[in-house]
């Protein structure tokens, strides 16, 4: 990293986003395995958030993978920048005093501390999808887990490389049991029950 950069502060900081947004900003960190649910629950939560007149933005792993990250692999160096790479940009929502959420595998342990490390304490919810292997192979909307049975896909999350659950999430949402609706609305419970949305 070069030495000659200077932080420039904005004219405009997060309070202030806050304040006219009406609401708090923060990371909604969904994680879980492929097929778990992720990525369909974290648009019904902002779409449910947008219709309360919350700022929202959703950065799914997929999309992100086409722009951001696309020179990006799914080797453990190649996983971790890419979820370095989002938490950074999510912090940016944060300060833009948005709510952002993510939809990512992200199925390593320290890297989710990391972009917890680099926000405050009350600005990331780490929200565990829980779906077993069985039920995401028996999903497979993407034809992924066949093909990593077949090893056509190598380093695949739950089959060939490792997922590694949360300890400690602010948020378990069982979507082997639930529908995404019934999940949304226990999320949304959650953020009242926190004074993080109204």
């Amino acid at each position: 990293m070069s030495t000659n950069i200077v932080w420039h502060e904005a004219s405009i900081n997060k309070s202030e986003r806050r304040e006219k947004n009406k609401h708090h900003s923060f990371i909604l960190w969904f994680t879980g395995l492929s097929a778990s649910g992720k990525s369909s629950i974290a648009n019904a939560v902002a779409r449910a958030l947008f219709e309360r007149g919350n700022q929202t933005f959703v950065l799914d792993g997929d999309n992100i993978r086409h722009g951001l990250n696309k020179n990006l692999g799914f080797d453990e160096e190649s996983r971790k920048e890419n979820i370095r790479r989002i938490g950074e940009v999510s912090k940016l929502f944060i300060e833009g005093g948005q709510i952002v959420l993510t939809a990512f595998i992200s199925p390593y342990k320290d890297d989710r501390h990391v972009v917890r490390a680099l926000v405050a304490d009350d600005e990331f919810v780490e929200v565990y999808v829980k779906c077993s292997i069985e039920e995401c192979e028996r999903r497979d909307p993407k034809g992924l887990y066949k093909k990593a049975r077949n090893e056509e896909i190598k380093n695949f999350t739950g089959i060939s490389a490792p997922y590694e659950a949360p300890d400690n999430p602010e948020i378990v949402v069982d979507s082997e049991k639930f529908s995404i609706k019934e999940c949304s609305e226990q999320i949304i419970q959650f953020l009242i029950s926190k004074n993080y949305i109204k």
